[in-house]
């Protein structure tokens, strides 16, 4: 399972579908594509479904996407990070943010497993056109309080593409279809931030699955051990807040579970070969 991570909390191009490289891939961030011009098929977790000009996707971290195009095809991607929607919030509000950012992941995760996102509304996709418009001026532009405008510009963006998913229809269809593995991994990302939840027996327990089975079972669905897929998930979301947020060491060992400061620093230097202090110094110098 091949994976690629976002090194900046916001990241938006817009380009041809030519430079659309290494797909599919699992992309561990969320995205937001518009189709600008052109024909051909989007390609989600092993489904495929026909795309035109202006259609509209949202993919969470989870998803598996590329895509076939037919004609020349010219896009605009929005990919963004858990970091970027944190920033400037206070302590409350990012509490809401992260619960809300749980909430869509599990549902567009499950939705794009069995159907494409369809736009009901014209005044939604002329509404979310003229946001996306918005989106690449500003973030071209890079005037006064650009970031926090784009914060907001892809927090309607997303509202405006929830509204057009029906979330128990999708429960409902998750229930029947959803493969194992696709529930073990939302789990996994639902629960990154409570150890004891990510433990083998009590993983084993939540899908009914024996302990000595669980970690046969995820390594040979995904390619990682469960340990190594929790322990770069983990880090990746540690590297994005050492370089974009303002909280400190603590703080994010604490919102991240680890059992204190130093269990971080120890995790992240076996990981990166540096400590995360030095990591978050030579990235601000």
């Amino acid at each position: 399972m091949k994976a690629k991570h976002l090194h900046k909390p916001l990241d938006i191009l817009v380009s041809d579908m030519e430079h659309w490289n290494e797909r599919p891939l699992i992309y561990q961030f969320f995205e937001i594509v518009q189709i600008i011009e052109g024909e051909g098929t989007r390609i989600v977790n092993e489904n495929k479904f026909s795309y035109t000009k202006g259609s509209i996707f949202l993919f969470t971290p989870l998803d598996c996407r590329g895509f076939e195009s037919l004609t020349h095809t010219r896009y605009c991607s929005i990919r963004f990070s858990e970091v970027f929607l944190e920033q400037y919030k206070s302590q409350h509000e990012k509490e809401k943010v992260i619960e809300w950012l749980k909430q869509l992941e599990a549902i567009f995760t499950h939705h794009n497993r069995f159907e494409e996102v369809l736009i009901k509304e014209q005044r939604d996709c002329e509404m979310i056109t003229s946001l996306i418009e918005n989106m690449v001026v500003e973030y071209n532009g890079k005037a006064s309080y650009f970031n926090e405008n784009l914060q907001h510009l892809v927090i309607l963006v997303l509202n405006i593409i929830s509204r057009n998913v029906n979330p128990q229809q999708v429960i409902s269809n998750a229930t029947m279809d959803e493969p194992l593995i696709n529930k073990i991994l939302v789990y996994l990302h639902q629960h990154i931030h409570c150890p004891k939840n990510l433990r083998i027996k009590h993983l084993a327990e939540q899908f009914n699955l024996s302990a000595n089975y669980i970690g046969e079972y995820f390594k040979n669905l995904t390619g990682n051990s469960l340990h190594c897929y929790l322990t770069q998930y983990k880090m990746n979301m540690v590297e994005q807040r050492l370089m974009y947020s303002e909280h400190s060491i603590g703080q994010i060992a604490d919102d991240l579970g680890f059992s204190d400061e130093s269990h971080l620093s120890r995790q992240f230097k076996k990981h990166k070969g540096m400590t995360a202090v030095a990591f978050r110094k030579q990235f601000k110098s």
